[in-house]
């Protein structure tokens, strides 16, 4: 069995954690059941956020009687003190709970820090003198604000997407995590569904003691997946060596990584994964991405404003607008009966 412990939190844990985003989309009967067998698998690390509507209430239910037997990390959106205990009294409710394992603030622009304006870093401080919170941690999608995260002392955990898709500054980032002492949790470790080798993708990240990777579930199959890594965890071979080279040469680059923060669109088009939507076809069940309903979600592409609200907001620097041209051209293409 693989463990890692988040620096110095003393949070230690099987090399494998629940991210609790995908719950929302199904039912709360079917939700716990996941989570409860997640528990009785050995999992024992649940992520969420007040911004994954009811994920919290989820988790609530599902541990209700037994919150001392799991850790829970759940995030705050707000960008000022009151929106900061608004949402941790939302939270713990939710939760059914009195305190937060881990409390991150929720992709911040900037690096929440004591006398920068906002009360939001005093107010977590509070809150753990409080004992409502119990260590304190970032999340973050932009590569800058996770090293000033890091390199500021403030924070025990970092949660930033990590994959075998990473860059060699991502690389950096997570060393230097560990040289500092820092708790890494590697979101986006399936790269929102592009990478579709989950041996693969817990073999590469494996090979860093210090990550602790948050697999998203909605689903039983995906989970006895993960769950059977607990006993056997998969390590590089040549063969997943060859599908992890496959997969960078294909996707390194300028791709959508479906994280949704350019929505919302103010004419509706589902930009997270219409910009990637070419990569979806072909690395996907194809069938339910060319439905009438999947035609008419691509087709707002046409009324695209060019506003660039959307590139404004991503923390890749992608031209989105361009990408959801490119993808659109793809698919009309598709339509008319290009192989793929």
């Amino acid at each position: 069995m693989a463990k890692v412990t988040l620096g110095s939190t003393g949070i230690t844990v099987e090399k494998n954690a629940f991210g609790a985003l995908p719950i929302q989309r199904i039912s709360k009967e079917e939700a716990v059941a996941l989570l409860r067998k997640a528990y009785a698998g050995g999992i024992r690390f649940f992520d969420t956020a007040r911004w994954y509507t009811d994920s919290e209430e989820k988790l609530g239910e599902a541990f209700e009687g037994m919150r001392e037997k799991v850790y829970i990390a759940t995030k705050t959106g707000s960008t000022d003190a009151d929106g900061f205990w608004q949402d941790l009294h939302t939270s713990l409710e939710n939760l059914r709970t009195d305190y937060v394992d881990l409390y991150q603030f929720h992709n911040p622009d900037t690096c929440p820090k004591p006398g920068d304006g906002s009360g939001l870093y005093e107010a977590m401080l509070e809150a753990r003198e409080k004992g409502m919170v119990r260590h304190i941690g970032i999340t973050n999608h932009r590569l800058h604000v996770a090293n000033e995260a890091v390199e500021s002392g403030l924070y025990e955990t970092l949660q930033f997407p990590f994959s075998y898709l990473a860059t060699e500054k991502d690389i950096e980032l997570v060393k230097k995590c560990a040289d500092t002492g820092m708790g890494f949790i590697a979101m986006k470790a399936l790269s929102g569904g592009l990478i579709t080798n989950s041996a693969a993708a817990y073999a590469f990240l494996a090979q860093y003691d210090n990550v602790l990777p948050i697999w998203g579930i909605q689903r039983e199959g995906e989970l006895d997946e993960f769950l059977s890594y607990i006993d056997a965890p998969p390590a590089i071979t040549e063969e997943l060596s060859v599908i992890i080279a496959h997969d960078r040469e294909e996707l390194l680059g300028d791709f959508c990584r479906g994280c949704g923060y350019c929505m919302p669109c103010p004419v509706g088009i589902e930009i997270n994964n219409c910009a990637r939507m070419s990569l979806l076809i072909r690395r996907s069940p194809s069938a339910a991405h060319l439905t009438p309903q999947a035609q008419e979600k691509m087709k707002k592409i046409e009324n695209c404003l060019h506003c660039g609200r959307c590139k404004s907001k991503c923390p890749y620097g992608l031209d989105t607008p361009a990408l959801l041209e490119k993808n659109y051209r793809d698919y009309c293409e598709i339509l008319k009966g290009k192989p793929y």
